[in-house]
């Protein structure tokens, strides 16, 4: 049986560009060069706590690594599924229609 294309694309485009927005905006709000281990303070069984290595330099370097390819592989399908809607818009003939093929109004 034949499936319906997706009417909405240009709505998961314009969802996947936010997205990419806001990669970019994160991985330059962190810095390679700016990172620091986080560290948070984990309760222990006696009532006191300790220092606790949430995420390392080397885990948090690693995500923003593959951020930024999964930024440039989203963003490569992007560009192609938008040239794909502009030459379906030219197809379509989203231009001005001549006034000789226009409906006549009657008086």
């Amino acid at each position: 049986m034949a499936q319906k294309k997706n009417s909405f694309i240009t709505d998961d485009l314009d969802w996947a560009e936010s997205q990419l927005a806001s990669w970019k905006a994160y991985v330059e709000s962190n810095p390679l060069h700016q990172l620091k281990d986080r560290i948070e303070w984990k309760p222990t069984s006696r009532g006191g706590t300790i220092p606790m290595v949430i995420s390392s330099i080397e885990q948090q370097g690693k995500f923003l690594q593959e951020t930024m390819k999964n930024y440039l592989s989203l963003l490569e399908v992007v560009d192609r599924l938008r040239e794909k809607e502009e030459t379906k818009k030219e197809a379509r003939g989203s231009s001005i229609v001549p006034g000789r093929m226009r409906k006549m109004e009657s008086p």
